[in-house]
């Protein structure tokens, strides 16, 4: 009775863990409407729009020039990507993000080893509200400047951004590698091969809002312009550059997705890392608890080197599963806290008494 009532709680256990880890157990619709008034895609909890091939601007007389205009309405206190440019190529690459109220920004280039060193830029209060915004950034060797409906937000000289970092796959409401799926909405993106100024963004911000398209002259220098005025359909068009389309896929996925990421390019020293962390240590003490005492009723040989292992390829078996599922995340940081948290879990019954605990069971 007592071996029976054991087995089925680690069966209980087990079925949990495996519902929290792979929940939704498939692959999402992708969830990205065209808006009902007016031009522009809305999107839901699991939705993405990426170019099937690399962007590559046009050779300019300033290389190291580059500007992005987008129209965007966040939901208030999100934290989601809304615009990434990824080639697996190159080392470079460029996310325009929603961090709450703020805009976050987040370049790479190769340092002097080759290795990509990420910047971050972060402009304070510029998304609160459930606002229609006109963000447009430009860059060059001289720093950065985002504008916001027209009117300069912040200058970063320190910020740069590599003329190879607007050259890669285009993806609207989402990130690569990780799942980062955008709620809200984009009315439009303009791609240009220059340093704009800000008469310029103020020019194509007023043109934009009255005529629903930038008012462009040869001098701003215009690689790619999505207008996202199809209003059905599963292709975007570029007004600019036939043939430089976007594509909305009918289930959501993410581009060149992460598998078993290494646990030192996961560390981060934020808050939501540790917070995850934590969720796996205290998730995954019931699986030491329940199998330890398990196999010491079952009288198996060596309970603490079978607990651990039964623990750990859980973990691995959750983490492979979720390569395939565009929703979760798979890493190794997982591996080690789910593998702790059996440790801590076992560890307990040990210090409590094995024996003392298989005593409130019948038998």
């Amino acid at each position: 009775m007592r071996v029976r009532l054991l087995g089925a709680t680690c069966l209980a256990v087990l079925a949990v863990i495996l519902t929290l880890g792979l929940w939704p157990f498939h692959v999402p619709v992708n969830h990205v409407e065209w808006m009902n008034h007016g031009d522009g895609l809305k999107f839901g909890p699991n939705g993405t729009v990426f170019s099937s091939d690399s962007l590559r601007t046009a050779a300019s007389s300033d290389p190291a020039g580059r500007s992005i205009e987008v129209w965007v309405r966040t939901q208030p206190w999100d934290s989601f990507s809304f615009l990434s440019f990824y080639d697996p190529r190159e080392s470079a690459h460029l996310s325009m993000r929603q961090s709450l109220t703020d805009l976050e920004l987040e370049t790479a280039a190769a340092d002097t080893s080759g290795r990509p060193k990420k910047a971050r830029l972060y402009v304070d209060d510029v998304l609160r509200g459930n606002k229609l915004r006109f963000v447009a950034l430009t860059s060059s060797t001289r720093g950065t400047k985002v504008y916001v409906d027209g009117v300069l937000a912040k200058a970063a000289p320190q910020f740069r951004i590599a003329a190879t970092a607007l050259q890669g796959q285009l993806i609207l409401g989402d990130a690569p590698a990780y799942p980062d799926a955008f709620r809200g909405e984009l009315r439009g993106v303009a791609i240009y091969d220059a340093e704009l100024t800000g008469e310029q963004v103020l020019r194509h911000y007023e043109t934009w809002k009255s005529d629903g398209r930038p008012g462009l002259v040869d001098a701003d220098r215009i690689a790619d312009l999505y207008l996202l005025n199809e209003h059905k359909g599963t292709v975007i068009h570029d007004q600019i550059r036939p043939g430089v389309d976007l594509t909305i896929p009918e289930r959501y996925m993410v581009v060149d997705k992460v598998a078993l990421e290494p646990f030192w390019e996961e560390f981060e020293l934020t808050e939501s890392y540790w917070d995850s962390a934590l969720k796996n240590i205290v998730g995954f003490l019931p699986v030491g608890a329940s199998f330890y005492l398990f196999l010491v009723a079952c009288r198996w040989k060596r309970p603490v080197l079978a607990t651990m292992i039964v623990g750990f390829l859980i973990s691995l078996t959750i983490e492979v599963l979720q390569i395939y599922l565009p929703t979760r995340d798979s890493g190794t940081t997982d591996l080690i806290t789910n593998t702790l948290g059996t440790y801590i879990g076992m560890a307990a019954c040990r210090f409590i008494g094995p024996q003392r605990l298989l005593d409130f069971l019948p038998r």
